[in-house]
């Protein structure tokens, strides 16, 4: 059987396809962006068509580049946006409406409203997550209320819920499989993690119909094979997992006190915490890392809502930028006299503080300050925001242990600036892999280890290699100063300062 594995990575702003050969390394890639939707202030939407197509076009480039044919791949791993709700007919595989995004906000209000009926701690107990728009439960339960006849056709079993894993797998079997595996199932609101099953309880409050609901299976697993007028040829998908858990299993991170930090769109850095589920006293959330051979290995997750995200705005909003690998040059240029703070607030705030009402705001302005004053604000938010993150596990986990050293990845970690400012405000190494496609990676282990054409899990923890060491340089004082000064603007943000 040849060794060759494709990974559908499916992101908040792109899709990526990338061919991995029988030494793992990088075949042929494709990629393409697809549009944004924003129907109102706060609410984010794709087309699920849109999605649909961009994964079909980078599979055939992907395949195209690699110079091989669809019969000669063992198997396709799929990883995803979490969180993003797609709902759509059984019977015509149609989408009832564009999907919900992970940083749609619009049901705040909803969410507000179960923690005044103290449910927030019953929701907590049973799926690690706290009651935040983020997931994908008050979402579908929005969408059910608000799309004509949807609950009522939901509860006849005539609509399926997915979670974008969920819809492709669906797509790509030709409607065979609707299934899904049991790290996205945990960022549902939805999913007991202990028990590993969908929660009754927590489905009547949300008034959704377990009818509508997937099979959740292993991550690496037999979820179907392709239909063969798609691609050419019937090809096992075999691995599926959210993306941060992809990343988790791509950094090798098995061994309980590892951890993995994801700059994307956002910043997801996990934490694992092995057979143990932690219950975070500091705002953190508690999910499945991965769920291997039926056995479930937990972490604790701090998640921050823009990360990339704000690159992007300083390229497309702000125009000071050309480039996204501009923005480390340009903030090396920045006046170090100057101590400007950007909060970037635009979709609320994740962990540790959960503030969606919280917006975007830029503290210490001069008229001295230009766009290399903001390109350093920006890029420094994203690690004042890893600090707060380190910190709060570090109160959860083992007592408090100082000995982290942070394995990095995604298009940001490409930057030697940030990466070196990261290392100073977290004073811990950060470590960035020699293959930074460790989420697309994850997700070609699983499905080429389940085809038996990948080594086992040791044997690949092995194989992970770093490419280089940042190391704190930062005077401890200069350090203090500067956390202090994120800590006061970030308090001036929250909805209820």
């Amino acid at each position: 059987m040849s060794g060759y594995v494709l990974a559908i990575d499916q992101g908040t702003t792109s899709t990526r396809a990338i061919v991995f050969d029988g030494k793992m390394k990088v075949a042929g890639v494709g990629q393409k962006e697809f549009p944004q939707i924003y129907p109102q202030s706060g609410w984010v939407e794709h087309d699920p068509e849109d999605i649909w197509e961009s994964v079909l076009w980078t599979v055939r480039k992907a395949i195209k580049a690699a110079g091989i044919e669809a019969k000669d791949i063992a198997s396709i791993g799929i990883t995803n946006q979490r969180e993003t709700v797609v709902v759509w007919e059984r019977e015509s595989g149609k989408p009832i409406q564009n999907a919900i995004v992970w940083q749609d906000r619009r049901t705040a209000n909803y969410c507000e409203k179960l923690k005044r009926q103290d449910l927030e701690k019953l929701f907590t107990r049973r799926t690690g997550l706290l009651l935040d728009p983020y997931f994908s439960g008050t979402k579908l339960s929005w969408m059910l209320a608000n799309v004509k006849g949807a609950r009522a056709r939901a509860a006849k079993g005539e609509l399926c819920f997915g979670t974008i894993d969920t819809f492709l797998i669906w797509r790509l079997t030709g409607g065979k499989y609707f299934a899904t595996d049991a790290t996205n199932a945990s960022r549902t609101l939805m999913y007991n993690i202990a028990r590993n099953e969908w929660d009754a309880d927590l489905l009547e409050i949300l008034r959704v119909p377990a009818a509508m609901l997937p099979e959740v299976k292993d991550c690496a697993a037999d979820f179907g094979v392709t239909d063969p007028a798609i691609f050419g040829a019937a090809i096992p998908i075999s691995g599926v997992a959210g993306d941060q858990h992809a990343a988790v299993i791509g950094q090798a991170c098995f061994e309980p006190g590892m951890m993995k930090s994801t700059y994307g769109t956002g910043c997801f850095a996990l934490l694992n915490t092995g057979a143990d589920i932690v219950r975070s006293k500091n705002r953190l959330l508690t999910t499945i890392a991965y769920r291997l051979d039926g056995e479930t290995t937990y972490a604790l997750e701090g998640s921050i809502f823009i990360a990339g995200a704000a690159v992007q705005w300083l390229r497309d909003g702000l125009k000071v930028i050309k480039r996204a690998s501009d923005s480390g040059d340009l903030a090396g240029h920045a006046d170090p006299t100057q101590e400007v703070y950007m909060v970037p607030a635009f979709t609320g705030l994740g962990a540790p503080h959960w503030d969606a009402n919280a917006r975007g705001a830029m503290f210490g302005m001069t008229r001295n300050t230009g766009p290399a004053e903001f390109a350093r604000a920006a890029l420094e938010a994203v690690c004042y925001q890893t600090r707060d993150l380190l910190d709060a596990m570090h109160k959860d986990w083992k007592n408090g242990a100082d000995d982290t050293v942070l394995r990095v990845d995604g298009g940001m970690v490409a930057s030697d600036w940030t990466m070196q400012c990261l290392a100073d405000l977290l004073d811990a190494p950060v470590d960035r892999p020699d293959i930074l496609e460790t989420t697309a990676l994850g997700a070609a282990w699983l499905a080429g280890s389940r085809a038996g054409v990948w080594p086992d899990r040791e044997t690949f923890a092995k194989t992970w290699s770093r490419d280089r060491r940042f190391a704190p340089e930062m005077d401890e004082k200069v350090r203090s100063a500067k956390l202090k000064g994120w800590r006061n603007a970030v308090r001036r943000t929250l909805s209820e300062a």
